[in-house]
This record gives structure tokens, sequence and C-alpha cells, in this order.
């Protein structure tokens, strides 16, 4: 299991192995390594979260939505609307 949140964007920017991540504050699985791309950003990028429910969110720009674990309210970073992989997708 890799940990997300209060960690270096560089540690898991070119981390590849099948398995999830998750919070490091308290453990909930957020993402699963094949939903994980490689993107322009330094930080690790995912296309979608193991389940939607999972984080909070708060609005931060017309295109940036600020996400937080679900469970303990760790800051996990952002949730970009439109900047996905695919057209219309989102990054996380």
């Amino acid at each position: 299991m890799s940990f997300c949140g209060w960690f270096s964007g560089e540690q898991y920017r070119d981390h590849f192995e099948t398995g999830v991540y998750a919070c490091k504050k308290c453990g909930y699985e957020l993402f699963h390594s094949s939903q994980k791309y490689e993107h322009s950003s330094p930080w690790p990028a995912f296309t979608k979260l193991i389940n939607p429910d999972s984080v909070s969110r708060t609005p931060e720009s017309k295109s940036a939505m600020k996400i937080h674990c679900g469970k303990c309210g760790n800051g996990l970073g952002h949730e970009f609307l439109g900047d996905g992989p695919k057209k219309g997708t989102n990054r996380y």
C-alpha cells in the first residue's frame, strides 16, 4: 500500500507498483494503481477514486476542487476538472 497526503509528490510520481494509495493519516483507501497515469505535474495523477464518496470537496476555482480524506479530513490535494487524460475527465 502506498500513501497519499502529507508526502513529497516526487516520491510517488514515478511509482507504478500494483496496489492501493491510501490516506497517510488514517489509511483510508483512495486510489487504485490501475487508475494512475503519467502527467506533466510533479505529483502523481489518477483518473478516479476507488469510491466516489471517499473524499470531500471544497471549490477552489472554476477548474479545481480541494480534496480531503472522507474519513479523517486530511488534505490530499486537488481534483482538476476537465484535466484528465481523456477530454472532459477529471484528474486527481
